[in-house]
């Protein structure tokens, strides 16, 4: 089924009213599924919609929930976004976040008591938006094993980088710290397919090619013990240091109902002027420099297939699969 991004953002906010999540939180959810979709990246699109109304019908989300914005010192910025979903407890705090940022030079927001289920980058895209570098933390659900090991401990945990390029799309690269995300290893199990035998581990901790299998067992960190360190950075980073939970207490948190993580995020924003001043203009030059080294040997920056995928998306619309859009449609929908 073809969609036009429009027809998409209201279907999605129309199925998240009928699942009863407030309309302020529905339009923010809905515009990050519709980010992913137009980007090209399905395991974070529109079928988030269905993990999204899962959590809501489990009872893991306060539907209604209202951010509380507050500031716990000159730099930093803290909101607590009540048991409700994540996207618009950084919309509320993002105006106070830049602000600090353009006038400390450095300014970091926690965003805390959150329910996480999509991709990082729609936030340190929005910070590249208003010219400042940005970087984002955010654990999950204690699914991932350390290297070394096949029980899980970390969750996917990714990290999120935004550069801002003038003129241009930014440089930003969002990674799980997993061998794969986990609605990845999802998707695969829906078609039916097999998955590589380095992605995680069955129940019995034996390496598997059946999705279903990782799902119940636990899934590996890229690059070994590198992964691992980088995994238990953000678990830190974006738990205690923040004042919330790790992903093994996420997941305790859940009690079973099978919901998405709940906890911590942590976000980082720098205004480039605040170290550099008036010669900003020169070292974002020099930046460019970076990636024209890296492209003219026909290296590619990380995001040029998703920003090619959005504007083929905002020019034809989006393409969803037959059994993805049964699935959608099986869900009530509200006004």
């Amino acid at each position: 089924m073809r969609f036009s991004l429009d027809d998409l953002r209201t279907l999605a906010r129309g199925k998240l009213l009928g699942a009863g999540l407030s309309r302020a939180h529905a339009e923010a959810v809905a515009e990050t599924m519709v980010a992913g979709e137009r980007d090209g990246c399905a395991s974070h699109g529109i079928y988030r919609l269905l993990v999204a109304v899962n959590s809501i019908s489990r009872g893991v989300v306060v539907v209604d929930a209202e951010p509380v914005v507050s500031e716990p010192a000159v730099g930093l910025v803290r909101v607590d976004g009540g048991g409700g979903f994540a996207q618009l407890a950084f919309d509320r705090a993002r105006p106070m976040l830049v602000d600090k940022a353009r006038r400390c030079g450095i300014a970091a927001l926690a965003l805390n008591n959150v329910v996480h289920f999509a991709a990082l980058w729609p936030e340190v895209e929005a910070l590249t938006d208003a010219g400042l570098v940005a970087l984002a933390f955010t654990p999950s659900h204690a699914w991932v094993a350390p290297a070394g090991g096949t029980q899980p401990v970390f969750g996917t945990n990714p990290i999120a980088f935004g550069w801002p390029r003038p003129g241009r799309e930014p440089f930003v690269f969002d990674f799980a710290t997993s061998a794969v995300a986990r609605g990845e290893i999802e998707l695969h199990r829906r078609a039916g397919k097999p998955i590589p035998d380095d992605w995680g581990y069955d129940q019995d901790g034996q390496p598997t090619t059946d999705p279903a299998a990782v799902l119940a067992g636990s899934m590996r960190t890229f690059g070994g013990h590198k992964g691992s360190a980088l995994a238990a950075m953000v678990e830190l980073l974006a738990g205690p240091l923040i004042g919330d939970m790790t992903s093994q207490e996420s997941l305790a948190a859940d009690r079973a109902r099978g919901g998405s993580p709940i906890g911590g995020e942590l976000i980082i924003a720098i205004d480039p002027a605040g170290f550099v001043g008036n010669a900003v203009t020169h070292y974002l030059a020099g930046a460019e420099t970076l990636f024209a080294g890296i492209e003219d040997q026909g290296a590619r920056l990380p995001s040029q297939r998703r920003y090619a995928a959005r504007r083929r998306s905002l020019a034809e619309g989006v393409v969803l699969p037959a059994a993805l859009y049964d699935d959608i449609m099986a869900l009530p929908s509200g006004e």
